[in-house]
């Protein structure tokens, strides 16, 4: 899938979460629906996006992959 579009449901995601009163709920609901929704190929490339700088993303999202990236990382250890 295109990067771009990614990054844009990644933003569109953070959005609906970032009325949760504490940002910590936030970085955890986006990084959960990311999980539990976007196929392993999606959230490969959009975590690659983020090594690669992370161009686009809002902080709440980039902060949800960088989460999305950590729990992946520890399934793999």
């Amino acid at each position: 899938m295109n990067i771009e579009r990614l990054v844009a449901m990644a933003n569109d995601i953070s959005r609906y979460f970032a009325s949760e009163p504490d940002t910590a709920a936030g970085v955890e609901g986006v990084a959960n629906h990311l999980k539990r929704y976007w196929e392993p190929g999606m959230r490969k490339q959009i975590v690659a996006h983020l090594s690669a700088g992370g161009a686009g993303l809002e902080p709440l999202a980039r902060q949800g992959v960088e989460k999305l990236a950590e729990l992946d990382s520890k399934l793999r250890a």
